[in-house]
């Protein structure tokens, strides 16, 4: 092992700590303040599934962060996302086949496996354009472009679906709107040096990514989460190939050191989040994780605070908390709609 991938594991380890350490004290209580979820009183065993699915989520938060770290070592978006995206199908891949017992899924038809493909190619998009942004943009200001995939995803089910948003809806939404103002610091005079080219990538990352979590709440509900997320994923990574193959075959770093950037980004930012998010979900149900999961939120900006040392401002905190609040807010509402519908 040479001594600059030493160095890039030593580097690695001391950040996520950091970063890690930093985020999960300062991050679980605000976020569940005033709605009435006592988690002191879940079991035991539920806290355990709620654990889950806020590592998951804080695992998806870093990766803005480290994405942009590599491209300190002349890496660029288009091969890591491809290499994340093939690498977490092929390790999700494995584990369908390779796992004791019976098999996890019975023949898919072949319209479910292009479905899967399709929703797949969705998210990786909103991977590609999301990463390109941040060599344009700050992480923390990508991060907080890609959250407007909130209300995004009410616009898109008006249209498609004619499900008119409430009253309730519309307010968090500006609520969303002021809060992004606010977070990403577009209240200041620095706002016209800004790369608008990083802006409309953010945007349109949060765009393709609402479009891929109304098609994934959809599509494939019958199909086991191995197969689907494993489906997903090569979609991902053919889309991103099929955009990018000029650059991703004529590329030159795929050698030692970029295969343990795309495994430490393929594993800690796809494979386990996945597979967290596949035990927790349904143990606590959506509604509770869906609020669990805006941790993802503050961990990025955390992260890229520690990490690639941005500054964050006290008007982008308010802004940032501003923004969780609402979310949080809409999410809890709307579970309270569900179980009264029920």
């Amino acid at each position: 092992m040479t001594g600059s991938t030493m160095l890039l594991f030593a580097s690695l380890q001391e950040k996520i700590s950091a970063c890690l350490i930093a985020c999960f004290p300062r991050l679980f209580s605000p976020c569940f303040y005033g709605l009435n979820i006592n988690l002191y009183n879940l079991e035991m065993q539920n806290f355990k599934y709620i654990c889950m699915v806020l590592l998951g989520g804080a695992m998806y938060g870093t990766m803005s962060s480290f994405v942009k770290l590599s491209y300190s070592w002349g890496y660029n978006a288009a091969e890591i996302s491809f290499a994340q995206a093939f690498l977490a199908a092929l390790f999700l891949g494995t584990f369908q086949i390779a796992k004791p017992g019976k098999p996890t899924q019975i023949k898919l038809a072949s319209k479910q496996i292009i479905s899967l493909l399709i929703v797949g190619s969705t998210i990786g998009l909103t991977n590609f354009l999301y990463y390109l942004s941040v060599s344009y943009i700050s992480a923390s200001l990508a991060i907080v472009l890609l959250m407007q995939f909130t209300w995004f995803s009410l616009l898109l089910e008006w249209i498609a679906f004619r499900q008119k948003p409430g009253k309730l809806e519309l307010l968090t939404v500006a609520f969303i709107v002021v809060g992004t103002v606010l977070a990403g610091d577009l209240v200041s005079g620095e706002i016209l040096t800004l790369s608008w080219q990083g802006i409309t990538l953010a945007i349109a990352s949060s765009l393709t990514y609402s479009v891929y979590i109304i098609a994934n709440s959809r599509i494939g509900k019958d199909v086991k989460w191995q197969s689907k997320s494993t489906l997903i994923m090569a979609g991902s990574a053919l889309t991103i190939l099929a955009i990018n193959s000029k650059t991703i075959v004529s590329s030159n770093h795929f050698g030692y050191e970029f295969l343990l950037w795309a495994l430490f980004l393929a594993v800690v930012g796809t494979t386990i989040p996945t597979a967290l998010f596949a035990a927790g979900i349904h143990k606590i149900g959506a509604s509770l994780s869906s609020i669990l999961m805006t941790i993802e939120f503050p961990v990025a900006v955390l992260c890229a605070s520690i990490i690639l040392d941005e500054h964050i401002s006290a008007l982008q905190i308010l802004g940032i908390l501003l923004m969780i609040t609402a979310i949080v807010a809409m999410n809890y509402y709307k579970s309270l709609e569900t179980k009264n519908t029920e």
